[in-house]
C-alpha cells in the first residue's frame, strides 16, 4: 500500500481505561487488522494511541476505541486526522 493510500487517526481515549489491560487489547486489536502505530498511557488517566493503515481498517480502530477492553469504560474518544508518518509495527509505549 503506498503512502497516498494510507490514512493517520490520533485519539486520546478517557473513562476507565488504565489499568483494565486497554493498552494490551489495543495492540491486539491493531496487530489483527494490520494497523500500524502506537498506544500509551498519558498521566491524567487518558489513553493516547496513534493509528496508520488503510481507511476502514483505522475507522474500525477508531470505532473500537469506543468500546477497549472488556474491563475497561470508555467515556470519550477524541480522534483528529491528519497525514501518515509512516510508522511500521504497532507498539505499546511506557
Amino acid at each position: 500500500m503506498s503512502e497516498s493510500e494510507r490514512v493517520r487517526a490520533h485519539v486520546y481515549v478517557s473513562g476507565t481505561v488504565q489499568g483494565v489491560y486497554y493498552r494490551a487489547s489495543t495492540r491486539d486489536a491493531a496487530e489483527e487488522r494490520g494497523v500500524d502505530g502506537w498506544v500509551t498511557n498519558l498521566a491524567d488517566g487518558r489513553v493516547e494511541a496513534v493509528f496508520e493503515g488503510a481507511t476502514g481498517d483505522v475507522e474500525e480502530m477508531v470505532e473500537w476505541c469506543h468500546t477497549g477492553s472488556r474491563a475497561a469504560s470508555v467515556a470519550d474518544v477524541d480522534v483528529e486526522y491528519g497525514d501518515p508518518e509512516g510508522l511500521d509495527g504497532f507498539e505499546v509505549r511506557y
